[in-house]
């Protein structure tokens, strides 16, 4: 049986006090998701995303919100929630989701692997240095696979490796940069 991401966020434990709890947690993931896919990247965005097509996602998904969250409600929901549990769910959502039958293929699927430096992430004043990440992309399916933070003190080579065995990635074909033509990787 298939989950679908309500029911996979339903999931997600809620970290906001039960009084006063307006909206449920699953809807409003689901519908920043969506506001997200749609171009939205602030809150105000994904409150004005939310307030235009209320309607018509409450009939999608079977809900009845009387009205759209505030982007101050949005903010706070979004910011208390656990990002490991959160990326999680979208892991049991991922692997849940039907791979397409290729015949007769004699390659194996291909993963691009690449880190990034995050703009703006730098902090003279602590004295951090910028945070860079590294990301999976499964090429076929056009699905992010995963993000892994890289250690302060490390580099992208002992996280590729981490990242490729966490995921479970074997028998896959693998694009990286030209640091990682390592002699014994």
């Amino acid at each position: 049986m298939s989950s679908t991401l309500l029911s996979i966020f339903a999931e997600v434990s809620d970290p906001r006090r039960d009084q006063g709890k307006m909206y449920p947690l699953a809807p409003i993931l689901l519908f920043t998701v969506l506001a997200m896919l749609a171009g939205a990247r602030s809150y105000r965005q994904v409150h004005a995303f939310i307030r235009t097509h209320l309607v018509r996602l409450n009939g999608a998904f079977g809900l009845s919100l009387r009205r759209a969250p505030a982007y101050s409600s949005i903010r706070f929901i979004l910011r208390g929630l656990d990002a490991d549990e959160l990326e999680r769910a979208f892991r049991v959502h991922a692997a849940a989701l039907p791979g397409a039958p290729v015949k007769d293929v004699t390659t194996p699927m291909a993963v691009a692997i690449d880190g990034k430096t995050l703009r703006g992430s730098f902090d003279a004043f602590n004295d951090r240095k910028a945070a860079h990440v590294l990301s999976a992309f499964a090429t076929d399916d056009q699905i992010i696979l995963g993000h892994l933070a890289i250690d302060e003190k490390s580099n992208e080579i002992p996280a590729v490796q981490a990242m490729i065995e966490t995921l479970g990635l074997t028998g896959r074909l693998f694009t990286l940069d030209a640091m990682h033509c390592q002699k014994n990787f």
